[in-house]
């Protein structure tokens, strides 16, 4: 098989932000432990994931805590760059046979793959943190729209 079509395709995948909006009291241990899944431990975490459909299923099976789109590649660096924390855990297990996935590799850098947030300035929509996107609230799907949010959260 051809090595560069593969990077080629891997590069041109889209990647969707997730941002969690809502806490944890009193919701249902499968939405919680798929929350943990994500990586979205507490309020206003931020993970950047490739739009799959397995990501796509856990995001909707959350899509009552969260909000979610697409990211452009200024607001991903923008991330990146102001609440990138550094890695600081091994790579690898003693043995050398496990090998973690808690970072990803950004300019020669360990990156962990959360990044924590602010509150978004001048708050979020109109209808508060219970109602969807669609009708005027802060939950689920936002297509480009999560990158302004993003910015106020940064």
């Amino acid at each position: 098989m051809n090595q560069g079509n593969n990077k080629e395709k891997s590069e041109n995948i889209r990647k969707i932000a997730v941002v969690r909006i809502r806490g944890g009291i009193n919701i249902r241990r499968d939405i919680k432990k798929t929350l943990g899944m994500l990586r979205l431990y507490r309020q206003n975490y931020c993970i950047v994931v490739p739009k799959t459909q397995s990501y796509l299923g856990m995001v909707n099976k959350v899509k009552d805590y969260v909000t979610w789109g697409e990211v452009d590649d200024q607001t991903f660096k923008l991330l990146i760059e102001k609440k990138g924390e550094m890695y600081k855990g091994r790579e690898t297990d003693t043995k050398g046979i496990i090998k973690y996935k808690k970072f990803m590799a950004v300019n020669g850098k360990k990156v962990k793959t959360f990044f924590k947030l602010h509150p978004p300035k001048k708050g979020f929509e109109r209808r508060g943190i219970k109602k969807p996107f669609s009708t005027g609230g802060a939950l689920g799907y936002r297509k480009e729209k999560i990158n302004d949010l993003l910015k106020r959260m940064i």
